[in-house]
């Protein structure tokens, strides 16, 4: 128990219970989170929220919740040294969009130009990117002043992830003959993509910084849910139908997706 300082537990629902802790050696907290669901103790690295979890079972005391985080301490530590780095929205930053990297650019405003505008690049890249990835696809510019450029980048990228998503969305809900109540762009932690019980789709901003069939992919899962609800072989089918290069896209969401969540943070 002197490994870590209890934080206050935060309101869950009945039979569950969550806080944070500070452990020695470490220099980010780690969740615990008691769960009336799990049979045995867990702990797992969140590369979205950039920590971990430490999941107890009811039955569980923190006693041996400490001597199980104890044991895997060096692993851990080891775990989260290897998280990369933030990017936060700043001038210089380079940044995926639809799986392009792209230089930020916070710049004076163009006359006709709009808050935010695309560009190719002008100048060589060499002297400013490692030599051992590709120069970026182009520019974003953003006008400035510079403190000003993550809220403006933010609100533009979540305007053109709708734009992606609604044109998507429309797609397949005409192909399966289906309607969605309505589309929510937001900024979850744990899913890419959801449907409600009434028909509401919400979706990750984030994926405005993958691949369009990756997108594409999310959208015709969350599509297929207003006829199936569930991830039965028919849903499956569903998906199947109307968009193509399904396991490629879960294999990229997979091995690449928690490190979209990287960007604009720090």
């Amino acid at each position: 128990m002197g490994l870590w300082r209890r934080a206050r537990a935060k309101s869950r629902p009945a039979g569950a219970e969550t806080s944070q802790i500070r452990v020695a050696g470490l220099d980010r907290p780690v969740a615990v989170k008691r769960s009336p669901h799990a049979r045995r103790l867990s702990l797992r690295v969140n590369e979205a929220k950039r920590g971990a979890v430490l999941t107890l079972p009811l039955h569980v005391g923190y006693a041996e919740a400490g001597d199980f985080l104890a044991r895997h301490f060096d692993w851990l530590r080891a775990r989260l040294a290897e998280l990369p780095e933030p990017v936060p929205f700043a001038d210089g930053a380079c940044f995926p969009l639809r799986g392009e990297d792209r230089e930020l650019v916070v710049a004076a405003r163009p006359k006709g130009r709009a808050r935010v505008w695309l560009e190719p690049c002008t100048e060589p890249a060499e002297s400013r990117f490692a030599s051992n990835r590709p120069p970026p696809a182009g520019r974003v510019c953003v006008l400035g002043p510079a403190h000003q450029a993550p809220v403006r980048l933010l609100h533009w990228l979540k305007g053109e992830a709708r734009g992606d998503l609604k044109d998507r969305v429309d797609h397949h809900a005409e192909g399966l003959g289906v309607r969605p109540l309505r589309i929510s762009i937001r900024d979850q932690a744990t899913r890419w993509g959801s449907c409600s019980a009434t028909g509401a789709l919400s979706f990750s901003w984030r994926l405005i910084l993958a691949p369009p069939f990756v997108l594409d992919y999310v959208a015709a899962h969350e599509v297929a849910h207003l006829r199936e609800l569930n991830h039965g072989p028919r849903f499956w089918a569903l998906v199947a139908s109307t968009t193509t290069r399904l396991e490629e896209a879960r294999a990229w969401l997979k091995g690449h997706g928690p490190r979209l969540h990287r960007y604009g943070t720090g």
